[in-house]
């Protein structure tokens, strides 16, 4: 069944996460309506999804505030994404999404809708022996849902018939039809081992440092058919080792396409970058679809008036009510003009990657080669200089075959497995990178390509710069700092802007690309900054090395390679 996406907004402004959401759906139904229906086999069925909305209507009460005892009312942009979150299926008929992450702001009845939907799994979805957990990084936390859950359960006149509180087990809700439980766990818990959850309700996310417990609970899933990990939070503190952070980075990435996770919803509603929430009112609903109904406006102005009065508070407001991770550093580059470049899908690049690079063969490039510790992401790349400032780069990555497993066993990134699959990162045998098939690589590609130079930061590459050298090719020392590397940076910059890098379609280096965050100097300066990168950006590291060569060589005026032969340290 396929039908065309409604997200009755009126004329609520929808922030760019919310967007792309939408369109994200909108493509699996395109997919779906097609003659062959979705390629993975996904179906649509609104009544799944109708069905969670009528179960929360029906029986779910407000136990607190001024509607206490009133049946829940949905509003419809959370009747939106039940629909989604419960509708689309697996050709088996169970549920599609195994996890989701919902990023709301304060006052917009978050707790609520975790705790009833905690409800709708514990009872409503009919699983035997259903092991439902609220959890979070200290006990407090923990139970209020697990309390927001059992006072709803408490005011219903109809699930207080097949729900008991056991206050002896350390307050459990229990469902003895079912045999299904109800309990709170945080990471203060003693007892993590030997669960099977059918649900795991995450409450502020932002807060979890520690990803022991994720990890554990998400590994004790497997037994269950169709199990829902809820992670619901508002937005935090920008911390790149922080569990919240991450699945906050991850989760827009997938919204923005450069991750492919079918088990994973996600719904973010904030303001956008450009956005001043403290001056402009009009984009309060952004980050705010309930305003007006549990998100008082007169309330929210007394927040944004606090903030104005007292500045240290500002951080606060925009974080709790506007859903901007505050400390946040900018995106350096516009995924969006980076990716209108070259313009191709995962399957397209794929496809078409021996052609281009076939296409490539002869011209001049320059090569800057990014060596980070042996466990992580090594990064070569070369940078064609083209008519009409356009760029080419071609780029080559490698990771430890065992760094590739633990980053999918303890973290959870299918990502790496990917691209090993379709050939866009090499993996070396054993634990540590095997620098062996890195220099094999670069002598190779020396050969079918005009390397003019390799630039190469000298922090880790000693020795195969050496070994390179001595194979005839011209090696340069290029410091990683904003006086060595800015004009190539502003390059770089200026090419993306003018959509004239043409990348393949790479995914790792277009994942590189949005993690990439810049540093400047008191002169201007700019350069890299991998201290506060979102992620990985060693493919921008070796780029703006690459070009950093290129623009010295523009600098020197007639290649004197043409005469004089390569050098070598």
């Amino acid at each position: 069944m396929a039908a065309k996406s409604t997200l009755p907004t009126g004329d609520r402004p929808i922030g760019k996460y919310e967007r792309l959401a939408i369109e994200r759906h909108d493509r699996d139904l395109a997919l779906a309506a097609g003659p062959e229906g979705h390629p993975k086999g996904y179906v649509f069925d609104p009544a799944a999804g109708d069905r969670v909305i009528r179960w929360i209507q029906r029986y779910c009460r407000h136990w607190k505030g001024e509607w206490a005892g009133q049946l829940i009312r949905l509003e419809p942009v959370q009747k939106w994404w039940l629909r989604v979150l419960f509708g689309w299926k697996r050709a088996d008929g169970t549920r599609r999404f195994r996890k989701a992450w919902i990023e709301i702001c304060r006052k917009n009845a978050k707790t609520t809708i975790a705790a009833a939907i905690g409800l709708y799994m514990l009872v409503g979805d009919q699983e035997p022996g259903a092991e439902c957990y609220t959890t979070a990084t200290s006990k407090d936390q923990a139970a209020i849902l697990l309390t927001d859950a059992i006072e709803m359960a408490r005011v219903s006149p109809e699930l207080s018939k097949y729900v008991r509180h056991l206050r002896s087990k350390g307050g459990t809700l229990y469902c003895e039809r079912l045999r299904s439980k109800m309990q709170s766990l945080s990471s203060e818990s003693r007892t993590k081992d030997g669960l099977s959850p059918h649900f795991d309700g995450r409450d502020e996310v932002h807060e979890w440092n520690d990803p022991d417990l994720a990890a554990k609970l998400d590994t004790a899933m497997g037994a269950r058919r169709q199990p829902l990990t809820l992670e619901i939070t508002t937005a935090g503190v920008y911390d790149e080792t922080g569990l919240g952070w991450q699945h906050h980075a991850y989760a827009t990435q997938v919204l923005e396409g450069l991750f492919e996770d079918d088990r994973l919803f996600v719904f973010i509603a904030a303001v956008d970058d450009d956005d001043d929430p403290l001056n402009d009112p009009s984009c309060w609903p952004k980050a705010n679809p309930l305003l007006g109904v549990s998100c008082k406006r007169d309330f929210l102005a007394e927040q944004v008036q606090e903030a104005k009065n007292n500045p240290s508070e500002a951080n606060k407001v925009l974080r709790l009510h506007f859903g901007k991770w505050t400390a946040q550093v900018t995106r350096w580059f516009d995924l969006e003009r980076w990716r209108a470049s070259d313009p191709h899908t995962p399957a397209e690049a794929v496809a078409r990657r021996p052609e281009r690079e076939s296409a490539l063969a002869g011209r001049t490039c320059f090569g800057g080669l990014d060596l980070s510790s042996k466990l992580d992401l090594t990064a070569f790349v070369l940078a064609f200089p083209g008519e009409g400032d356009v760029l080419e780069l071609l780029a080559r990555f490698w990771l430890p075959e065992a760094t590739v497993e633990r980053e999918l066993k303890k973290r959870g990134r299918r990502h790496y497995r990917d691209w090993v699959d379709h050939g866009w990162i090499t993996t070396t045998p054993g634990e540590v990178i095997d620098y062996a098939f890195i220099k094999r690589e670069v002598l190779e590609l020396s050969k079918r390509y005009r390397v003019q130079e390799i630039g190469f930061d000298p922090y880790n590459a000693t020795q195969i710069s050496i070994e390179l050298a001595a194979e005839g090719l011209q090696l340069v020392e290029v410091r990683q700092g904003p006086p060595s590397l800015s004009e190539a940076c502003k390059t770089l910059e200026a090419a993306v802007v003018a959509r004239k890098v043409r990348h393949g379609g790479n995914p790792v280096l277009t994942w590189c690309v949005d993690n990439a965050v810049k540093r400047e100097d008191a002169n201007a300066n700019i350069a890299p900054d991998k201290q506060r990168a979102k992620d990985k950006i060693d493919g921008v590291s070796a780029t703006v090395t690459a070009l950093s060569r290129y623009v010295n060589a523009e600098k020197l005026g007639p290649n004197p390679y043409e005469t004089r032969g390569f050098r070598s340290l």
